[in-house]
C-alpha cells in the first residue's frame, strides 16, 4: 500500500481520535479537522488520497462537502461516515460521487478493509494514469461488443465515445464485461469488486449501477447493464453490437 495522507472529517473529537489511532496502525498518514471549512484549507494545502467525511457536521454539512471535494479533486476517495439511520443521506452522497460509506458504530477491521479497498481502486488509477503513452496490446483491451476497455491506460470506450469513470466504476465495469450474462447479487458484487463481504450495504452497489448505466446510457439508449429482479444485475452483450 502506498503512503497515502488520510484526512478524517469528524466533529466529535473522540470518534475522530479514534479513527485516527485505527487507520495509523497501517501506517497511514492521517489529520483530523473538525469542520468542513477547516477541511477546505488542509485540501487546499496538501494532496488525499482519501478523505472519511462525517455527514452531519456544524455549519457546511458532509454532503456539500462531498460535492466540492469531487468536483475539484475527483481522484480522491471519499468515504461517507453515517448513522445507521440516515439512508437518504448515504443514497444522495453516493450519488454526488462518494466511492463508499461506513455506518456508525464499526469495528476497526471493517473500516480499515474499506480503506485499503479505496487506495487500491486510487492506486490502480494512478498507475494507469502514469503509463497512458504505453502501447496497448491485445492482452491489455477488453471487448464486448462496441465496448472496449483499456487497461494500460484505464481508458473505456463505448463505440468511439470515450466514458469518465471513476476507479471503481471501472473495476465494476470489468467484473461484467468479464462474465457477459452472468447475474450477480449486490453481495457478490460488494465481495468480488468492492473486496469485502459485510451485509447491509447494498446502496454502494446500487449508486454504483445508477451511475455507471447514466454514463453508459449516455451514449446508447438501450440498458447495457440490466436488473434481474429478485437477484441481481448482468451485463447484456446483444445490446453492444
Amino acid at each position: 500500500m502506498r503512503h497515502e495522507k488520510i484526512l478524517v472529517v469528524e466533529d466529535d473529537r473522540e470518534i475522530g481520535k479514534l479513527i485516527t489511532t485505527q487507520l495509523t496502525s497501517l501506517n497511514l498518514h492521517v489529520d483530523h479537522v473538525v469542520s468542513a471549512e477547516l477541511a477546505l484549507k488542509k485540501i487546499a494545502k496538501h494532496p488525499y488520497g482519501l478523505i472519511l467525511l462525517d455527514i452531519n457536521l456544524p455549519q457546511m454539512d458532509g454532503l456539500s462537502l462531498c460535492r466540492k471535494i469531487k468536483e475539484h479533486y475527483p481522484t480522491t476517495s471519499v468515504i461517507l461516515l453515517t448513522a445507521l439511520s440516515s439512508d437518504m443521506d448515504r443514497v444522495i452522497g453516493l450519488e454526488m460521487g462518494a466511492d463508499d460509506y461506513i455506518c456508525k458504530p464499526f469495528f476497526a477491521r471493517e473500516l480499515q478493509a474499506r480503506v485499503k479497498t479505496q487506495l487500491r481502486h486510487r492506486a490502480q488509477l494512478l498507475a494507469s494514469q502514469n503509463n497512458d503513452n504505453s502501447p496497448v496490446d491485445s492482452e491489455q483491451t477488453l471487448n464486448v461488443g462496441s465496448l472496449n476497455i483499456e487497461f494500460s491506460s484505464h481508458q473505456v470506450y463505448l463505440g468511439k465515445q470515450a466514458l469518465n469513470l471513476t476507479a471503481t466504476e471501472f473495476d465494476l465495469l470489468v467484473y461484467f464485461a468479464r462474465h457477459p450474462n452472468h447475474v450477480f447479487s449486490r453481495q457478490q458484487l460488494l465481495d468480488k469488486v468492492w473486496g469485502y463481504q459485510h451485509s447491509g450495504y447494498e446502496h454502494t452497489v446500487n449508486s454504483h449501477i445508477n451511475r455507471l448505466r447514466a454514463k453508459l446510457e449516455e451514449h446508447q439508449q438501450a440498458p447495457i447493464i440490466e436488473t434481474v429482479w429478485g437477484v441481481g444485475y448482468k451485463l447484456n452483450p446483444s445490446q453492444l453490437n
